[in-house]
């Protein structure tokens, strides 16, 4: 399934849910916003939202510093 990937199309790598995908990516769900077709989503909502062919992601890293 194709989606989108902060505007790139990318493979979704097998994920259906939000949660598989930043898994597949090996993202640190403690480091990322993410954003679903417009929708910004509490961590404890991404194992609950499908992922659909053209689905749009945006993967916002959070970083601090001083």
């Amino acid at each position: 399934m194709r989606i989108s990937i902060n505007g790139e199309q990318v493979e979704a790598k097998g994920a259906s849910t939000v949660a598989e995908l930043v898994e597949r990516y090996h993202v640190a769900p403690e480091s990322v916003l993410i954003e679903h077709n417009g929708t910004a989503l509490h961590r404890r909502e991404w194992s609950q939202r499908i992922l659909s062919e053209g689905d749009r992601i945006e993967m916002i890293r959070v970083v601090a510093g001083g």
